[in-house]
């Protein structure tokens, strides 16, 4: 059965989605929702996702939101065909969920702050308060310290395997990295880095760029159309 995922192609929640999926071997379907133009504050939507916020995923009569609880679950379902997103052992879990924790509460909305006053605001016509944003960099700065400390002790975040709390950095570090300026949070520490660009060259990740690019070249306006004279 192909999974129906409600939400865009720019946004950093379906493509953690996205890439979780693709790592899994799940088939799915992205359903466009136009967020500049607030489709998920519509009616309709609301009746997806109360919230109006994407993503939402729907597999036959089931339907789920909340990025974080629908990788979860899909890891979950998937672990008994060999996919480890969760780790093996009790301990394991424990700390990919602790790592997806602080993921979402310590890191997260940091970025998310500066994608709103950097890219956000701006598209709506306010002005970016650049110091909300370097308050956010400093706080972020704090974070990848305590990054580097772990990241110097195992491979990825929760061990020596790739998991969940790995996979749901992406779409704010390919922020950071790329349209955010802030490169130089993750270059200036040595084991941040290497977890960087080894998570950042996953397939899974690379097709959902690529997916990603193709929409921004859809979204592009054409050339105009020559008259035609009869």
């Amino acid at each position: 059965m192909v999974v129906k995922v409600y939400g865009s192609a720019m946004a950093a929640c379906p493509q953690r989605v996205m890439v979780c999926l693709i790592e899994l071997g799940v088939d799915y379907e992205l359903i466009h929702v136009d967020l500049d133009s607030l489709q998920q504050k519509k009616p309709d939507f609301l009746l997806l996702q109360p919230f109006g916020q994407v993503p939402v995923i729907e597999e036959g009569d089931f339907r789920l939101f909340e990025s974080r609880a629908i990788i979860r679950y899909y890891a979950a379902k998937y672990e008994d065909k060999g996919k480890k997103l969760t780790g093996t052992t009790l301990e394991e879990k424990a700390l990919v969920d602790q790592w997806l924790e602080v993921e979402s509460n310590n890191y997260n909305d940091l970025v998310y702050n500066m994608v709103l006053q950097l890219l956000v605001f701006p598209k709506m016509g306010h002005k970016s308060d650049l110091i909300v944003v370097q308050k956010c960099a400093n706080n972020l700065e704090k974070v990848f310290d305590i990054y580097e400390q772990r990241l110097s002790k195992c491979k990825y975040l929760a061990g020596d395997f790739f998991s969940l709390a790995d996979l749901s950095h992406l779409p704010s570090l390919r922020f950071l990295m790329n349209e955010g300026g802030f490169a130089q949070l993750v270059t200036q520490r040595k084991y941040l880095h290497d977890w960087y660009l080894d998570i950042s060259s996953r397939p899974s990740w690379n097709k959902v760029l690529d997916f990603m690019n193709m929409k921004k070249l859809e979204m592009l306006p054409g050339p105009p159309k020559e008259e035609v004279k009869v």
